[in-house]
C-alpha cells in the first residue's frame, strides 16, 4: 500500500500545482476593472473574451478542487485499509480502473448503475 500512498500522493502534488498555475492567473483577474495584458479599451470584444476565459479558468478551479478532496479520501481509505474496494457493493475495483481514476470509489458495474439510475432520472451522477 506504500507504493498506492506515494502514487496518490503524486497525483495530488500535480493537481495542486495546476491549481496554483490556475490561482495566480485569476488573481489578477478578480478585481473588477482591472487592466488587460495589451488592453487598449477599444471596445467590447476583449471583455467578452476575458469573461469567457475567466468563466472556464473558474470551472477548471473548482473540477481541480473536487478532484484534490477525492484524492485525500482517496488517501485516508488506504490509510484504513478500505481503499481499492467498492463503496457500493463491497467487491474489489479492478487495479486497472484504479490505476486510470486512483480516486475512484466504485467498481464499473455499480458506476453503470449509478449513472444508469441518473439517466432515469434525468439528471447526472
Amino acid at each position: 500500500m506504500d507504493e498506492t500512498a506515494s502514487a496518490l500522493q503524486g497525483e495530488l502534488r500535480q493537481t495542486f500545482d495546476r491549481l496554483k498555475e490556475l490561482g495566480g492567473a485569476v488573481m489578477l483577474e478578480d478585481y473588477p476593472g482591472a487592466p488587460e495584458v495589451g488592453d487598449q479599451g477599444d471596445g467590447g470584444g476583449d471583455a467578452v473574451s476575458a469573461t469567457t476565459e475567466r468563466e472556464l479558468t473558474f470551472t477548471v478551479r473548482s473540477l481541480l478542487i473536487e478532484r484534490v478532496n477525492r484524492l485525500a479520501e482517496a488517501l485516508d481509505r488506504v490509510r484504513s485499509g478500505t481503499y481499492g474496494t467498492c463503496r457500493v457493493c463491497g467487491r474489489d475495483i479492478a487495479a486497472v480502473r484504479l490505476q486510470a481514476i486512483p480516486e475512484v470509489t466504485t467498481c464499473v458495474r455499480c458506476q453503470e448503475a449509478e449513472e444508469m439510475t441518473a439517466r432515469e432520472k434525468g439528471s447526472r451522477p
